[in-house]
């Protein structure tokens, strides 16, 4: 598909609407407000991502190396068909495909960094001329497809806060984090690009994913090597299916067919709410614990329904002693352990926990706190993190917006911005070109600058011509995710 059709419908008469004799259209993307509280900065990531695969990618296949004709045709087709009789013409598009590049230069922060709310992460402008129109034909497709992985690589990145707090009060494997957030999101996603994007995102942070494409992702764009790095990974694990054909009578049975002949070793994790929860905890592990200790591996037990908080660290009001003493509680009384150095208890390595029903920062939160309240290590659990976290987002989460705060009509200069007298303030635009200065502090904008000051900025030109000019690594953007750490709400 022609990909200058991946816009709104809006978009393809600007051309004709802008002054005439207009020459360059300035534009800049923007988170503009945060709607998570404590949240004020916003991880920057995917641009590398779009750059490769829309600007570079599908112009290249399904645009500039296919017959102009063809190309011209098809495209006026569809707009014909679309608004009726109009007068947006084709000769614009036969001209971009005679010139053979996206005219186009994109400056940005480097990918990974947190970018405080109302700071530009990058800009975009024509380099010819009579493509003006081009610089906002791309606000569609690049805001349908950075928004989404900024959001998640943010949230998966205060997830990463709050796990390294507590693991660093309570626990003597501050590592184990790097598995403790593990991405579920796959199948709760809006489609396979959203899944995709959305676990790249969380990698970042962590190691832990159950969305394999993710992985295929960061070594097409992102310059990733499976074989010499972790990239992302997960362990075996069950599904209610797979306990329900073994029947309510026999889950026991399951549960140790599972341990001692199809995963003798290693990690295996086992769902475990099919039917009931506390039996499984009260009678078929107490049963099965010396298999469980003999092997060379975890088995990591998974409830997957209730309040995650008091199905891990017990409810004070269960109808049971079971329910009041949880999950962590009752693997601690069956298979013991040691109390750490810091003075929290942590289970025996051959057994662990899992929970990953609908886990949010506050559950997040309020569950490693739990733990700590009763004496436990926070790194006794893993948290699945899944589409409830990651689905339950839009581009307005911070306000994402691309606008044009400059222009040049007739060779002249023109500072132009939004400010709408029924908004809150968060619509308001920068003015004029933008420079960004890095502090001690982290960035901060200065607009209306010449353009001498434009170019000494932080931005930098990734895309210019057709070419990409910075190709980074994983390994390089999850340095900066780590290393750029603001001061964030817990």
């Amino acid at each position: 598909m022609n990909p200058l059709l991946f816009t709104d419908g809006y978009k393809v008469d600007h051309r004709r609407q802008y002054p005439e004799q207009t020459t360059l259209v300035y534009s800049n993307w923007t988170p503009r407000k945060s709607r998570i509280e404590g949240i004020e900065e916003v991880v920057f990531f995917g641009l590398q991502y779009f750059i490769k695969k829309y600007m570079i990618e599908a112009f290249t296949k399904d645009f500039f190396s296919q017959p102009k004709d063809e190309v011209c045709q098809k495209y006026q087709r569809r707009i014909n068909n679309y608004l009726g009789e109009n007068k947006v013409g084709i000769k614009h598009i036969e001209d971009l495909h005679d010139l053979g590049y996206l005219p186009m230069v994109v400056k940005a922060l480097p990918e990974g960094v947190s970018v405080p709310i109302r700071v530009p992460m990058l800009t975009m402008y024509n380099t010819k001329p009579e493509f003006f129109w081009l610089t906002n034909y791309f606000e569609t497709l690049l805001s349908t497809t950075l928004w989404l992985p900024c959001n998640s690589a943010t949230i998966a990145k205060q997830y990463r806060r709050i796990l390294d707090k507590y693991a660093e009060e309570t626990s003597t494997i501050p590592e184990f984090v790097d598995w403790q957030g593990h991405d579920f999101s796959m199948r709760g996603m809006g489609g396979l690009e959203a899944a995709i994007i959305s676990s790249a995102g969380h990698l970042l942070s962590f190691t832990g994913t159950d969305t394999i494409p993710s992985i295929d992702f960061f070594e097409e764009y992102y310059n990733a090597n499976s074989d010499t790095e972790l990239i992302g990974g997960s362990v075996a694990a069950t599904e209610h299916s797979v306990m329900c054909m073994g029947t309510n009578e026999g889950e026991e049975e399951t549960f140790k067919r599972l341990i001692t002949e199809i995963y003798p070793n290693g990690i295996v994790s086992i769902v475990s709410d099919t039917w009931d929860l506390w039996k499984v905890l009260t009678e078929y592990l107490p049963n099965l614990k010396n298999e469980v200790l003999s092997r060379e591996g975890k088995v990591v037990i998974r409830p997957d329904s209730g309040d995650p908080a008091d199905i891990i660290c017990g409810n004070p009001n269960g109808k049971t002693e079971a329910e009041k003493k949880g999950v962590i509680q009752l693997l601690w009384e069956i298979f013991g352990g040691k109390t750490n150095e810091k003075g929290y208890k942590e289970l025996d390595s051959h057994i662990g926990a899992i929970y990953g029903d609908s886990i949010t920062l506050e559950r997040a939160k309020a569950i490693c706190e739990r733990l700590k309240q009763n004496g436990f290590a926070s790194t006794n659990v893993v948290l699945g993190i899944g589409s409830f976290t990651y689905q339950y987002n839009t581009r307005d989460t911070f306000g994402f917006a691309m606008k044009a705060t400059y222009g040049e009509v007739n060779g002249v200069g023109r500072e132009i911005y939004k400010d709408p007298i029924t908004d809150d303030g968060t619509k308001k635009s920068a003015k004029g070109l933008i420079k960004i200065e890095k502090t001690e502090g982290g960035y901060i904008m200065k607009d209306q600058v010449s353009w001498e000051e434009e170019q000494q900025g932080e931005l930098k030109e990734v895309f210019k011509d057709g070419e990409l000019l910075i190709n980074d690594t994983l390994q390089e953007i999850r340095n900066r995710v780590k290393n750029n750490q603001p001061i964030l709400f817990l």
